[in-house]
């Protein structure tokens, strides 16, 4: 059948096949495929096979997904609507599912309750979120939160139905019920095919408003009912989802629903340990928000522990430990392996993950987050998980859970067996994601790669749940304070002897040091020296050296951290000491690969901030060059994105050649070349109108490009991506034309969109046609917000705005008087004047240039950039401090200390002459009134 389905083929179309086979994971599979469309659907066959676009998806179904292959064999107009509705780009929210849902349904009566459309729509928006993932246009955390909006969307639409079925036949009732998502559904994490767990919690008891009136128990039990059977039930199109209720209160012999005062008693009084673990991952997913919001502000004390009692965890890993040596003998040794149970597989990390946040969420809410990925970044945030430890977790996971979504989208079946039959192997390989240097993947180093990620996860796992031993807890900096003070030798006696004997001069120098808060990190960084004759050498015949790496750690634990890790660093300080000045272009470097460019990276950025402490650079200049390293990587990414796009998936046109037709803005602080350490990119990418036929090609380029630049590994990251800043916001597409971005500022965009732009540049692609593009859209900015002061209220709304969502948690940036009020300031007065375009402007050349066109008088001037410096420093000694953005001063006198003398270094004498709780305040309260007074 296949071969005469080739022999009719339009040679155009023959042509197109065999070449896209040639990148197709399963050839064989998928052209039987075809052959079954083109025998029972002619007609389709006849329309989808004349676009590439629609072969593209039509063979990526058919070699990943035979569930799916069998719908589209059916119902071809499924990939048709996909191809026009042009939403392949982005995340549908709840509601958008919800609303397409509500459409289908409508035709149907209000009583009816169709199980069979329910299980249709799951598997139609469940194609469109696979050819996302399986083209790269989503990451790993876009779809689980798909699936679960999509999850989320059908619980609300098949409860509302339900209820209001019931509603007329025994009254309205007086109470509201929500329907509470635990597991993975809770944590906005769901897979392919899963399991949803679900718990309903009724606000209080009562009587329905009706002839036939019944309780609110009675009432609500029928509801949780009919909706667990209308999911559960199997149709044509298999089922919606398989319901579990067993994690609610009392489990398998409690109510199917319980009132909220109910719940609240169980959980106070009853519950076990793992239960209130359990409830770190609970959401409310659909019904009436407020019985199971208060349900969780009631138990989130009870959940979160406030001393480091180990306790808790140990009882719930007891129990785990027994459960898991129970399913083990019940498998026995003939089971396939099974990637999500296997020690150090993905319900290892999520334990582990919840362990540590119900160890640590008492002190730092922060870390309190149903979602795994996201819960990673905020224990690393808060240094209870170190960069490394960090990066292997969550690599583990993310290989993980997308080799489990492989499992399972093949036949829609709830599995995490590996084939143990070797051709199956091989096509699981095929299917999973390429490496980033592109290699693909065989059966042989796909084992590879899951033992790997299980060892690496096992070894954390063993030492912080098994041997109670926290991962990279830090005490409170007091307590440090306290321990180092009563150590006041800057090494250990033994080391002494030892440094004393082998390098005199550097013995001399340590004397002199008078280490406070880096004298514990640094004695483990000479216990590594003295094994390195050469490093020895150099600490003990230059002195000055010897005191910027003691300078290092007493003012940057972060960079100590790095140094610790990695003692050849010392290269680089070495490098500040003898050519102070001299630094590569950055325009001239190549990179072999990305594993290369975040090496280069990572010891530049240590060389900048080293320099920061070190030679006490003026703070923008700093920022200025951590801004150059950003748009080399940048523009290194770029190139690296477009060659591997053009190899995998090149321009629909023959005829067209990429190169740098695509532009890469940037915002905000990359902008305004004031980047630092831990800072996110704003970034968005514009295309030449001309373009606009490989529109598709280019958003490929983009994402590869905001991947490659965010990707986790051993090496860690290179900077977090932002494009929310693009036109439409999330809601745009990530790729749009010059044009569109024109039309967009002259008639749909705020005020707070068209200051916004007034912070852009080019960093990447054919930035002199940027540069031409950006003033034109500033033109079109400043006619329309500029002219007559017209933008004034919307941008002070806005800055309140802020100010109440941002301000409590970031009082810095954010708080009143903060720096966004100087922002807003210099925003508004440079909208005024924005008429004459300048390529770049940081603040102070933003100060400048505003004083010179008469809006601010010589007073008004150096106030604003005396404010805007004390905050540039205060923010960047923070992130020299713990790595990461912080938006409040510490608490920890040592810490305080520590910033304070940073501070000290990069501003001018009168901005540290007082403590600097007290210069904060007084900047704070002077900036503030300048804001209202013209803003008034």
């Amino acid at each position: 059948m296949i071969t005469r389905l080739w022999e009719t083929l339009p040679r155009a179309v023959h042509e197109r096949l065999t070449a896209l086979q040639r990148h197709t994971v399963d050839p064989a599979v998928a052209s039987r495929y075809l052959a079954r469309l083109h025998e029972e659907r002619p007609a389709a066959f006849g329309y989808l096979t004349q676009s590439e676009t629609h072969l593209h998806y039509l063979l990526a179904v058919f070699s990943y997904s035979r569930f799916l292959s069998d719908e589209v064999v059916a119902k071809p107009e499924w990939i048709e609507s996909l191809v026009h509705a042009g939403e392949m780009q982005r995340v549908l929210r709840a509601e958008e599912y919800q609303e397409r849902l509500d459409g289908r349904l409508a035709r149907f009566g209000s009583g009816e309750i169709p199980a069979a459309e329910f299980a249709l729509f799951r598997r139609e928006q469940i194609l469109r979120i696979l050819l996302r993932d399986v083209f790269g246009y989503a990451t790993l955390s876009d779809v689980t939160e798909e699936l679960s909006h999509l999850s989320d969307a059908i619980l609300d639409c098949a409860y509302r139905r339900l209820r209001d079925n019931l509603m007329s036949r025994y009254g309205m009732p007086g109470a509201e019920m929500s329907i509470i998502a635990l597991g993975k559904l809770g944590g906005a994490e769901l897979n392919y095919s899963s399991d949803i767990d679900l718990m309903f919690v009724y606000s209080e008891h009562g009587e329905t408003a009706g002839p036939h009136s019944i309780s609110h128990r009675e009432f609500f039990k029928k509801v949780c009912v009919q909706l667990t059977e209308l999911l559960s039930t199997y149709t044509p199109h298999g089922n919606c989802y398989r319901v579990d209720l067993r994690l609610r209160p009392e489990g398998t012999l409690g109510e199917i629903c319980i009132s909220l005062d109910a719940a609240r008693q169980y959980y106070s009084k009853r519950a076990r340990d793992w239960e209130l673990q359990m409830l770190i991952k609970a959401r409310v997913a659909a019904g009436e928000p407020a019985p199971g919001r208060q349900l969780l502000e009631f138990v989130e004390p009870l959940t979160y522990s406030s001393t480091l009692d180990f306790s808790k965890v140990e009882a719930v890993s007891e129990a785990r430990h027994r459960i898991s040596e129970k399913l083990a003998r019940r498998r026995g040794s003939r089971q396939p392996f099974d990637i999500k149970l296997a020690p150090g597989g993905i319900r290892d990390i999520e334990f582990l993950v919840q362990c540590l946040q119900r160890l640590h969420g008492g002190k730092e809410p922060w870390v309190r987050h149903g979602g795994t990925l996201l819960a990673l970044v905020r224990l690393r945030d808060k240094d209870l998980l170190s960069d490394h430890e960090y990066s292997r977790l969550a690599s583990a996971y993310q290989f993980l859970r997308t080799l489990e979504h492989r499992l399972q989208f093949l036949e829609d079946r709830q599995t995490h067996a590996l084939p143990s039959k070797a051709d199956e192997l091989e096509q699981l390989a095929r299917r999973m994601p390429p490496s980033a240097a592109g290699a693909t993947v065989s059966a042989e180093t796909l084992r590879q790669q899951v033992d790997s990620h299980l060892a690496a996860v096992r070894e954390i796992y063993e030492r912080v749940v098994h041997l109670r031993l926290p991962l990279h807890y830090a005490p409170e900096p007091t307590e440090v304070a306290a321990v180092e003070a009563s150590t006041p030798e800057p090494v250990s006696v033994n080391l002494g002897l030892l440094i004393s004997h082998r390098a005199p001069g550097l013995a001399d120098t340590l004397s002199r040091s008078h280490l406070r808060y880096g004298a514990r990190a640094h004695e483990h960084f000479l216990e590594q020296i003295v094994r390195n004759p050469e490093q020895m050498r150099w600490l003990d015949e230059d002195p000055v050296l010897a005191r910027y790496v003691v300078d290092i750690f007493e003012h940057s634990p972060f960079f100590a951290e790095q140094l610790n890790r990695k003692p050849e660093l010392l290269e680089e300080v070495r490098q500040i000491r003898l050519e102070p000045e001299s630094r590569v272009r950055y325009e001239d470097l190549a990179f072999a690969d990305v594993v290369e460019l975040r090496r280069f990276f990572n010891r530049e950025m240590l060389h900048i901030q080293c320099e920061s402490i070190c030679l006490e650079r003026p703070i923008f200049e700093t920022l200025q060059r951590t801004s150059a390293l950003a748009d080399c990587v940048i523009a290194a990414v770029y190139r690296m994105a477009l060659h591997y796009v053009i190899r995998r998936q090149p321009p629909q046109s023959a005829t067209y050649t990429p190169g740098s037709q695509m532009m890469v803005v940037a915002l905000g602080r990359l902008g305004m070349q004031e980047f630092d350490l831990a800072s996110d990119a704003d970034l968005v990418f514009v295309l030449p109108d001309e373009d606009t036929s490989e529109t598709l090609f280019w958003t490929r380029v983009a994402e590869r490009l905001i991947g490659l630049l965010g990707a986790y590994t051993g090496e860690g990251t290179l900077f977090a991506v932002d494009t929310r800043l693009r036109a439409n916001g999330r809601e745009g597409p990530l790729v749009q034309t010059e044009g569109t971005y024109k039309d967009y500022f002259a008639r749909t965009a705020q005020a707070w969109e068209g200051i916004t732009y007034l912070k852009t540049r080019a960093v990447a692609g054919n930035t002199e046609r940027c540069t031409s593009f950006l003033s034109d859209l500033q033109d079109v900015d400043w006619r329309r917000y500029g002219q007559g002061g017209r933008s004034k209220e919307q941008l002070r709304q806005m800055r309140l705005r802020l100010e109440t969502e941002q301000g409590t948690a970031n009082p810095l940036k954010a708080g009143r008087g903060g720096f966004y009020d100087i922002d807003f300031v210099l925003m508004y007065l440079r909208l005024r004047g924005a008429g004459i375009f300048y390529k770049v402007l940081n603040t102070p050349a933003r100060v400048d240039v505003i004083e010179k066109m008469g809006h601010l008088d010589r007073a008004e001037a150096r106030f604003l950039l005396d404010a805007a410096t004390f905050y540039r420093a205060v923010d960047h000694a923070l992130r020299l401090s713990s790595g990461h953005a912080e938006g409040r001063l510490p608490v920890a006198q040592a810490q305080l200390e520590m910033i304070s003398e940073l501070v000290s270094r990069w501003t001018p004498q009168h901005l540290h002459d007082q403590p600097l709780p007290q210069e904060v305040a007084q900047i704070q309260a002077r900036t503030r009134e300048y804001f209202d007074r013209l803003f008034a």
